[in-house]
């Protein structure tokens, strides 16, 4: 790229950070969960553990590709995005199906639990799975089952956070795109100042 690239950045705009995306960052770790959740919870032979694991890891692999789709086109990027957020609401309905499947309960929204497990900020699978142990050992009324529910809960609930900040983010993207453009109107405004700069020709 020439040294004077400012206009070239107005074209092409930077893309591809979505590591840097609190979005992406949630639902690896939402797929990094189920990948362990499924090998301990699901059948081997279940189509569910396949499909559990899909949906997971095209969460956050639509989400990179979006991201790096951004300086090109919007419309693609704003899809993609959107694609992820229908494979985690797809993966939430999952962990929805397990509880009632068991008759194990499924948190209500203003259960403590829920916002306990938010306010840890996990960032990996191991610091979740510490906390579902630290926590059930302070359950009242433990059963057999009671690790399998709060497994399958706090995935629910990092599921449904991370469906949030992509709501977020397809708003954004949406703004971004009503003020700016896509790519075909940033290449016709570019061109257009460079015709003007040179005198019309």
């Amino acid at each position: 790229m020439p040294a004077d690239h400012s206009k070239y950045t107005l074209v092409l705009p930077k893309s591809g950070g979505y590591k840097r995306l609190k979005s992406y960052q949630l639902a690896q770790l939402v797929y990094d969960i189920t990948v362990r959740f499924v090998v301990r919870y699901i059948r081997a032979e279940s189509r569910t553990r396949d499909q559990m694991e899909q949906a997971a890891r095209s969460g956050a692999q639509n989400l990179a590709e979006g991201s790096v789709f951004s300086a090109t086109s919007k419309k693609i990027e704003m899809n993609l995005t959107n694609v992820a957020k229908a494979s985690l609401t797809e993966l939430k309905g999952d962990y929805e199906d397990f509880l009632r499947h068991r008759k194990l309960a499924l948190w209500a929204n203003e259960d403590p639990r829920r916002a306990d497990l938010v306010r840890q900020r996990c960032t990996t699978a191991d610091e979740v799975a510490a906390w579902v142990k630290r926590s059930c050992a302070q359950a009242e009324n433990r059963t057999d089952a009671t690790y399998a529910e709060w497994s399958a809960n706090a995935a629910h609930v990092l599921c449904g956070v991370a469906i949030t900040l992509i709501d977020r983010q397809l708003i954004s993207q949406a703004n971004a795109f009503e003020k700016e453009g896509g790519f075909n109107e940033r290449l016709y405004r570019v061109r257009s100042a460079a015709r003007a700069k040179g005198g019309g020709q």
